[in-house]
């Protein structure tokens, strides 16, 4: 596998994105925000996994690179607005569900990729940590309102200002992992469940995520206002009335994801 690119291979309606390197470089990230894109635009695409290669899934940005640009002088952080924003941007813009593989270390900005996918499956014994702090700086990625969304502000503080490590199963505790399988088991494990997702009802997942997007910010009024139009336009789609059909035959409703 290319040092600088990340791969994409599809299998029916998933596509899995494979990250080439634990550390995101300044070619990676380009890669997988260009992947991102075009995944957004691609309408035969109905569940996405995004997982890393060997030992690591990522952790965060490369530091070789890093301190060569410091060492050089160079605005090293100027990539935070622009590589690393529109890189999450385009993550979170991805309609489908997004299922993450974390197949070994997840930290840094790689912590803030996983929490960004929807649904999270990772090696047993992995080991997490936000790392920022220990390296100078605050965060990015958008790590601090991922971590405040799954676990709350008191523990995304804990988490953000004592970096230390914690394990898989700590995560999957605390409500950051769906689940935790062997190591072996977990791109398989992540691949199977991105396939369910990708037969269901596409348009309805849109909607789901569309409203957990904003949904811990949003007023009440909000938030009903929000459901109520996406109902609305779901009670037209095809997958709805097939899903009624088949509840009354009693037998399995077949998606077309719209």
């Amino acid at each position: 596998m290319s040092s600088t690119a990340v791969q994409r291979s599809d299998d029916g309606a998933v596509a899995t994105l494979t990250l080439p390197a634990p550390g995101l470089t300044h070619d990676i990230r380009l890669s997988l925000t260009e992947h991102l894109r075009a995944l957004a635009d691609d309408a035969s695409v109905r569940a996405v996994v995004l997982t890393g290669t060997g030992k690591a899934f990522c952790v965060g940005q490369d530091l070789a690179q890093h301190v060569q640009e410091l060492r050089e002088g160079r605005p090293a952080l100027d990539v935070v607005p622009a590589e690393y924003n529109p890189m999450v941007l385009a993550l979170a813009a991805l309609r489908v569900p997004v299922v993450v593989a974390v197949n070994g270390a997840c930290a840094g900005a790689g912590l803030g990729l996983a929490l960004a996918g929807d649904l999270r499956v990772a090696a047993a014994g992995a080991k997490f940590t936000t790392a920022f702090v220990g390296v100078g700086l605050g965060s990015d990625s958008a790590l601090a309102s991922r971590l405040v969304h799954c676990v709350g502000g008191s523990r995304a503080a804990e988490l953000l200002l004592v970096p230390a490590p914690f394990t898989a199963e700590q995560a999957h505790e605390w409500g950051m992992v769906h689940r935790v399988v062997p190591a072996e088991e977990v791109l398989g494990t992540a691949q199977a469940l991105a396939a369910q997702l990708a037969a269901g009802p596409t348009a309805a997942f849109r909607a789901v995520k569309e409203v957990l997007a904003t949904a811990a910010t949003d007023s009440l009024e909000t938030t009903l206002a929000k459901e109520a139009e996406l109902q609305s336009a779901l009670g037209h789609t095809h997958d709805h009335q097939e899903a009624v059909e088949a509840f009354l035959a009693k037998r399995k409703p077949e998606f077309r994801g719209a």
